[in-house]
């Protein structure tokens, strides 16, 4: 049984209104809902004294945690977590037999195209309704004066990153993408200066590497720019400035059309600002 008829029923729904209620939150109960949301896994397969002795808290504060978001207590809202791991496992064929299931009249190959066209663009609109015109310009005063950007991303972030290597390499803009397929990541990144900037990309489940490579450069005074889909996000935590970008979905398969918007904006207003047009 519930309290509250308004609590969420699925892992995005939760993290939805986590991030909804961040500043209102009290500090202990914002400490292990950021860590629920960097570690879901952990917080499926754990134990409220485990869980809460990793997140720094006493186990009473999970059953606040939990009730503060409509759960009668933690049991409740372990659930969703664990619920988000069979959905994980068992993802693509499920997601494929939505796509079946949607297609309504239309051919099934066109019912998937526009399927990804309506949900790239709520992406683009949510971003352009939600990007802040303050943080934007202090992102690109950031990149304007690095003498290299370098790029960082992994996994299902990896291609934002490529495309804005294409970009800055056509705008004449000093880059270095960390792709080392040799291992050499730690040495190249060892020659970022705070005279340089980090454009860090990473979405949950985040790429470890990627989050690690991100908090030594911070803590080497290199400013981050990052782009991720929460703020309590760990990349968020060692970024200089970072956007919230939430990519809608087509059966569960993201997109990444407005990371990409937002990445190109990036790229192209740091070329203009440098060029003093």
């Amino acid at each position: 049984m519930t309290t509250d008829p308004d609590q969420p029923s699925d892992f995005e729904a939760l993290r939805a209104m986590v991030i909804e209620r961040r500043d209102a939150l009290p500090r202990r109960i914002a400490q292990i809902a950021a860590y629920a949301l960097d570690n879901p896994d952990e917080v499926a397969f754990g134990t409220a004294a485990s869980i809460a002795a990793s997140a720094g808290v006493q186990p009473s504060t999970l059953i606040r945690f939990a009730q503060n978001l409509g759960f009668d207590g933690f049991t409740s809202l372990q659930g969703i977590f664990q619920e988000r791991l069979r959905e994980r496992n068992y993802s693509y064929e499920e997601r494929l037999k939505a796509l079946r299931g949607n297609a309504h009249g239309q051919t099934q190959t066109r019912g998937i195209l526009d399927g990804f066209v309506a949900a790239a663009s709520r992406s683009l609109d949510a971003v352009a309704r939600n990007i802040d015109d303050d943080r934007l310009e202090q992102a690109v005063d950031v990149l304007k004066g690095a003498q290299t950007i370098y790029l960082l991303a992994r996994r299902r972030s990896y291609p934002i990153a490529s495309y804005m290597a294409y970009a800055l390499g056509k705008l004449k803009i000093r880059y270095q993408m960390i792709e080392s397929s040799a291992g050499l990541d730690p040495e190249i990144l060892s020659f970022a200066t705070p005279r340089d900037a980090v454009v860090a990309v990473s979405f949950s489940p985040y790429a470890s590497t990627t989050i690690d490579s991100a908090r030594n450069l911070a803590q080497h005074g290199v400013p981050v720019v990052a782009i991720t889909d929460s703020a309590f996000s760990p990349l968020a935590e060692a970024a200089t400035v970072w956007f919230e970008v939430a990519e809608s979905d087509c059966a569960g398969f993201r997109s990444l059309a407005a990371t990409m918007a937002l990445a190109m904006a990036l790229a192209v207003a740091v070329a203009e600002r440098r060029s003093g047009a």
